[in-house]
């Protein structure tokens, strides 16, 4: 497994966080009490792990006309501390004496990450199978109950790691506008009009993207891919170990990539279906494609950009990406627009009969 590579130190000298243990953590079992050792990841910058396509979506997003006006209206109607208690309300805090273990789990998570701060962590009473991470200037994650009582310690670290690669690539700000302006045209809310609805598409295009980001800052915290397809078998259809099979899940995957352009077509339905993640399937699949690539073995040995060190890479491709979001966001805004109009005349004209 990856955890097995040369673990020596990397030209930088810090690839080893040190303690005594050669910089390896003894945390996040297998499940059934076996630690295993990792890697602890010493300053590593976020876009060490992000998905192109998730920094392409992200640029484009931002470069739509009407994105900071949408983003200014939302934010400003609510305010950060009721977004912030409205989260959290039906949530109890996570700490040494309220779910102790999970606490000692989201620690271990902490500690191989190097992340520089510690986000409030909150359990929801809920069946479904979720997590998220939220927030404006004051990130904060919250875990479902249902997610804990499925899943193992490992596999649990996995969803906890994939959370704070959220926060650590700055996604919760947009992820929690994501949030909002389903809920509100869900409900009709008259502030979710044609431009926040054109903006809402594109979050969603870029919310599913950013999943496939955070899926190996996930991998990185666990550092078995083993345990990441397991638990995305969990999350998908739900069940024990025993009665599912983690290789023909993984089959089912492979499927998808062997279709080529297969993949591309389920986003394009996605779109229209207005999901938030991509199936399990197709991220089973992605992440296959990043470790066989070789990234996730390079960054174990510690080959990976620190905090602080520019990102020269996609950025031709972020900046084409960008015209072609931009420019289709303003096709389906100018669509809406048309089609609003059309209904508008065709009631005038009924009336007139």
């Amino acid at each position: 497994m990856a955890d097995e590579q040369d673990m020596n130190r990397d030209e930088h000298g810090d690839g080893m966080a040190g303690d005594g243990d050669d910089g390896l953590n003894g945390g996040g079992g297998n499940g059934n009490g076996q630690a295993r050792s990792k890697r602890i990841l010493t300053e590593i910058a976020p876009h060490s792990w992000e998905h192109p396509a998730d920094k392409a979506a992200l640029q484009a997003l931002r470069r739509i006309p009407v994105f900071d006006e949408v983003l200014k209206k939302v934010f400003g109607f609510f305010g950060e501390k009721p977004i912030r208690l409205a989260f959290q309300a039906n949530a109890v805090r996570v700490s040494e004496n309220q779910f102790g273990n999970v606490y000692r789990i989201y620690q271990e998570c902490l500690k191989t990450l190097d992340v520089e701060e510690e986000y409030p962590l909150f359990m929801s009473q809920t069946p479904i199978v979720n997590a998220g991470a939220y927030g404006m200037e004051q990130p904060f994650i919250i875990l479902n109950s249902g997610t804990v009582r499925l899943l193992e310690d490992d596999e649990l670290a996995y969803v906890i790691s994939h959370e704070l690669g959220h926060i650590m690539s700055d996604h919760v700000l947009y992820k929690t506008m994501t949030v909002l302006l389903i809920n509100l045209a869900n409900m009709g809310f008259p502030i979710v009009g044609l431009a926040a609805r054109a903006v809402l598409v594109a979050l969603l295009e870029w919310s599913r993207k950013s999943e496939l980001s955070c899926d190996r800052a996930g991998l990185l915290g666990v550092q078995d891919p083993e345990v990441v397809m397991r638990t995305m078998l969990k999350m998908a259809g739900g069940g024990e170990t025993d009665e599912t099979s983690l290789q023909e899940f993984i089959v089912q995957a492979e499927e998808y990539r062997q279709g080529g352009d297969v993949a591309d077509q389920v986003f394009k339905v996605l779109n229209l279906l207005g999901q938030t993640h991509p199936f399990y399937v197709l991220r089973v699949s992605e992440l296959r494609d990043w470790i066989e690539g070789g990234d996730y073995d390079r960054i174990i040995r510690g080959e990976y950009s620190r905090r602080g060190e520019p990102d020269p890479a996609y950025q031709e491709d972020l900046q084409q990406a960008a015209s072609a979001y931009a420019q289709g966001a303003k096709d389906f805004l100018d669509t809406l627009s048309e089609a609003a109009r059309r209904a508008g005349s065709d009631f005038m004209s009924g009336l007139k009969r």
